[in-house]
């Protein structure tokens, strides 16, 4: 698993930071009409297969199929609703979110490729009906977790990776920082640098 993941809301971002080293990539396209969307996905797929990256399609599953994508990551909600019969037919790896014990015990059911646990700090980028995790309880989900990778998201900082990995982090998978950055390219970069 990548120690470094990037999560990106639009196939032109995703553009502008790959090629500064990105390996691991999730495109989560919000608020989009379906062709829109299956376009940025496509765009997607094909620009990381030709930088060598890991595109992860957040949400859409069934495009992802119907794309030929290699990896989702799907929310408590969208397991409601996912083929994962279909996913693993076409070879396709999942990782899953999760706030409590609960959703843990649910996403290990599933044999997932990640779990993802978050918001580790507080965070600015959406309303979260989640209060922060804490590296307490990131500690308690790499117990429980085992040998299947763990994603921390929320509120991430270079500065606040060296107690996320001591805590057991596999991942740290970050949006706002970058989003947020005057220099995007260069602070992907610092976060490459940080996460080596």
């Amino acid at each position: 698993m990548e120690r470094f993941y990037l999560i990106t809301g639009h196939v032109a971002r995703l553009e502008l930071l790959v090629p500064q080293g990105v390996r691991l990539v999730q495109l989560r396209i919000k608020d989009q009409p379906e062709g829109e969307i299956r376009r940025q996905i496509a765009r997607a797929r094909d620009f990381c297969a030709v930088h060598g990256a890991r595109l992860v399609v957040n949400d859409y599953w069934q495009l992802a199929l119907d794309l030929r994508c290699g990896f989702v990551h799907l929310g408590q909600e969208d397991m409601d609703s996912a083929d994962f019969a279909a996913l693993r037919r076409a070879g396709i790896r999942f990782g899953l979110s999760t706030h409590d014990e609960a959703e843990l015990d649910r996403a290990l059911s599933q044999d997932p490729a990640y779990v993802a646990l978050g918001p580790v700090y507080p965070t600015l980028l959406k309303k979260m009906k989640w209060a922060p995790q804490g590296l307490d309880r990131l500690r308690r989900w790499k117990q429980m977790a085992g040998a299947t990778p763990l994603v921390a998201i929320g509120g991430l900082t270079p500065e606040r990776l060296p107690d996320v990995f001591a805590a057991g982090a596999d991942s740290a998978a970050v949006v706002t920082d970058i989003q947020q950055a005057a220099d995007p390219e260069a602070r992907t970069r610092t976060w490459i640098e940080a996460c080596a």
